[in-house]
């Protein structure tokens, strides 16, 4: 190591502090011979070093920094290519050493000298790679910069920009076919049928013409109207997939919470193991759909819009998702996303005519898991689409809450993630209320490749563990 690195700050180099002992030797010899010589030299090698400190501090050149990431976001275990460019934007000349300060898990943060060799125009570029393979938002930067006297006896580093964020989204797992679409078909659309209380979705009618075929007669429209009606076009509804996102805190009780980002970037997050899986999931299967055409809607178990928290969410407040563009909305709305909330959620069961509340019931303020505000949420959409419930460690409780949700859609798919070393014993009992309300749940662990859960839907039987890991806690095929 370096003598000026042993030093404290980078303020002197070498030189600089060699002046400042000698100044101090000539000091000491001034006062023990009595020499104004000596003293006038001590002064002077004492000052100048300090002189030149100051002047470094207060004439500080002015640069302006440019920062790109391509692609920007980028998923985990991609790499990025990161271009900067920096301009002097003040008066003044001669080199600086600089470096890229990058977070820990990135490696060795790049240093370079200004102006490059190459610089065009008096704006220098440099360019080089990231690879994160976790996700989260990056602070990347900023700059900064050493400067020297032109004595060269004092250093000066401070920081030229403030950096900027890079998104690193997860990655999606390619899934295999299930018959979750089948109903509604490849292409994602269905037609909507004249039904006696027509609805927003009902097509027009028109008076038949010779040609059109049978199988357009409106016959609700002919029997008002007392002449052959038919439909003037079928029209077509997207259909819906409602993911109900389990980000609570109480919900992963055995997982090894551990900063999701690293190393003091400001941008730590709340997770663990399950948790991530989860967050594959949500970004696996909202990717399969949206190719398959169908538009997504997040919610958390409350009913909120499951990305409030999040805060790489580029709309915290939007709960649907459609197209290209809400898929990288979503992509991006899980780069940051955590877990949050207390260890302890009141329960509140859904209403449902004709029962009691539930057990552990409580009021009080705030949004309670599996409450009314889910089933509102759900009941809004009734029927036009798939139910998703990824999930956590679930008491009975909160699976007889969850259980009547299953009739909101045409079908009703919940994977929940538990631990497979300590296991679950009411595991059982949690699975048989969801199946019971209807749900088709599978029990896995974050060592369960997702592709392996997801194609579990398709085999027989309504509740089924996913692994071979999870018998024991979850009792196996049901």
């Amino acid at each position: 190591m370096a003598l000026r690195d042993r030093l404290p700050g980078h303020i002197f180099s070498t030189r600089g502090w060699g002046l400042i002992g000698a100044g101090a030797v000539f000091l000491l010899a001034a006062q023990i011979m009595g020499r104004r010589d000596l003293l006038a030299l001590a002064v002077f090698l004492l000052v100048l070093p300090l002189l030149s400190l100051a002047g470094t501090r207060m004439l500080k050149p002015s640069f302006r920094v440019y920062r790109e990431f391509s692609p920007s976001p980028v998923e985990t275990s991609a790499r990025t290519t990161v271009r900067l460019a920096v301009a002097r934007t003040g008066s003044g000349t001669g080199h600086a050493v600089m470096e890229e300060h990058l977070p820990a898990r990135f490696g060795e943060s790049p240093v370079f000298r200004f102006p490059a060799r190459a610089a065009a125009g008096g704006t220098s570029r440099y360019e080089y790679h990231l690879r994160s393979a976790k996700r989260g938002q990056f602070l990347i930067g900023p700059v900064t910069a050493e400067f020297s006297d032109p004595f060269g006896l004092s250093f000066h580093r401070h920081a030229i920009d403030g950096g900027d964020l890079l998104t690193v989204t997860p990655a999606a797992v390619e899934l295999p076919e299930t018959g979750l679409a089948g109903a509604r078909g490849y292409d994602g659309v269905t037609a909507t049928r004249i039904r006696a209380n027509p609805s927003d979705d009902d097509v027009m009618t028109r008076e038949y013409r010779h040609g059109d075929p049978m199988r357009r007669v409106h016959w609700a429209a002919t029997a008002r109207h007392g002449s052959l009606m038919v439909r003037q076009e079928e029209s077509v509804t997207t259909p819906e997939a409602t993911i109900i996102l389990d980000q609570r805190l109480a919900a992963y009780p055995h997982g090894v919470f551990r900063p999701g980002t690293g190393e003091k970037d400001g941008h730590e997050l709340v997770t663990c193991e399950g948790f991530e899986w989860v967050v594959t999931a949500a970004m696996s299967i909202g990717a399969h759909l949206a190719e398959r055409n169908y538009s997504l809607r997040f919610l958390d178990t409350a009913g909120a819009p499951a990305f409030r928290l999040s805060p790489s969410a580029p709309e915290p407040e939007a709960e649907e998702f459609s197209g290209a563009a809400g898929l990288q909305s979503v992509a991006e709305s899980l780069a940051a996303i955590q877990l949050s909330g207390a260890h302890h959620n009141h329960l509140h069961r859904p209403r449902v005519p004709g029962t009691a509340p539930a057990a552990g019931t409580s009021g009080g303020a705030g949004a309670h898991a599996f409450d009314d505000a889910l089933m509102d949420k759900l009941s809004a959409h009734r029927q036009r689409g798939p139910v998703l419930a990824l999930l956590g460690h679930l008491t009975p409780a909160e699976a007889r809450a969850l259980s009547p949700a299953a009739a909101f859609g045409p079908s009703a798919f919940a994977l929940l993630v538990t631990d497979p070393v300590h296991g679950s014993d009411d595991m059982p009992e949690v699975l048989e209320a969801l199946r019971l309300g209807g749900w088709r749940a599978v029990a896995v662990s974050a060592r369960t490749p997702l592709p392996e859960a997801w194609a579990a839907f398709d085999q027989a039987g309504p509740v089924l563990s996913a692994t071979s890991d999870l018998r024991r806690g979850a009792g196996g095929r049901r």
